[in-house]
């Protein structure tokens, strides 16, 4: 399923703040965070694709082109061409109709096509881009050694990495899958070692923890007020369930981080007795890692 992320709430904008030109903008003037598909990972999808229309390509334009050729020369190599193109127009516009926005290339590579606004991809939207492909693009009917480096071009040049078939259907191939970095979560605060150490964390359940790391972590991309409200409300939802409670005083953001790097430590030490067990346990039934 494609999740698409909007910010509903309105941030505020500083005299340094610029548009972002590559965003999409719905209908209702929503921004939509999504990451448009560059020409290395739509290759690789379309190579995929490739292998499984290959097979029945081959076979429809043999089965035409025998059954025609009894009848006239010509007419069975016009049926070959007919059978090859209702395969490599077919394919995609069945899969990506069916299977919203995607194929089987794209479905493996996380990618799925949607039109430049942001809505769903409709039967005519997969007919055009298909169309196009298949006579201009791939695999090339018309002036072949033209037509394969116009497309790349087109797909370099265009800030979203569009086909031509992009750009005629009014589509986009987004990454529906969000590449994540991986942020660091904040050490433990010295001074609260001790306390931290005697806590009871059964309360403080994975979900919840979960919460608490994002926050840490994306700290700094947040806006105030919105910032101050999100460490307020989950020290609040935290607080309640520590034993013994944090000293007095103690700021929110430090609670915390100290839940959190407890947590981690915890877990650490009980996955180190796990693999220390495992390598007494192993060599009792003769097997060796």
């Amino acid at each position: 399923m494609l999740t698409v992320r909007v910010n509903l709430l309105p941030a505020p904008v500083t005299p340094g703040d610029a548009p972002v030109a590559d965003g999409l903008v719905s209908a209702e003037a929503v921004e939509i965070e999504l990451r448009p598909a560059r020409l290395p990972s739509r290759a690789l999808a379309l190579f995929l694709d490739c292998l499984i229309m290959i097979a029945p390509a081959v076979l429809m334009a043999a089965i035409a082109r025998a059954v025609f050729a009894l009848f006239d020369e010509a007419l069975g190599s016009a049926a070959m061409t007919v059978g090859v193109a209702l395969v490599f127009v077919g394919y995609p516009v069945l899969s990506e109709t069916l299977l919203k926005g995607a194929s089987v290339g794209k479905y493996a590579l996380g990618l799925r096509v949607i039109r430049e606004d942001g809505g769903p991809l409709r039967a005519r939207h997969a007919l055009t881009r298909a169309l196009v492909g298949f006579a201009v693009e791939f695999p090339g009917l018309l002036l072949l050694f033209l037509c394969w480096p116009a497309g790349i071009l087109t797909m370099l040049a265009s800030r979203q990495g569009r086909r031509l078939g992009d750009l005629a259907a009014g589509t986009i191939v987004v990454h529906e899958r969000e590449a994540v970095p991986w942020r660091a979560s904040p050490l433990m605060p010295p001074d609260l070692a001790g306390w931290a150490s005697t806590l009871d964390l059964t309360a403080v359940d994975d979900a919840l923890a979960l919460e608490i790391r994002q926050f840490v972590t994306r700290v700094r991309e947040l806006r105030e007020p919105y910032r101050a409200g999100l460490l307020h409300q989950l020290a609040d939802e935290v607080t309640p369930r520590l034993t013994p409670p944090p000293p007095p005083g103690l700021a929110p953001w430090l609670v915390l981080v100290a839940v959190l790097a407890e947590r981690r430590r915890r877990q650490e030490a009980q996955l180190v007795t796990a693999r220390a067990v495992t390598y007494r346990v192993l060599p009792t039934f003769g097997l060796r890692l």
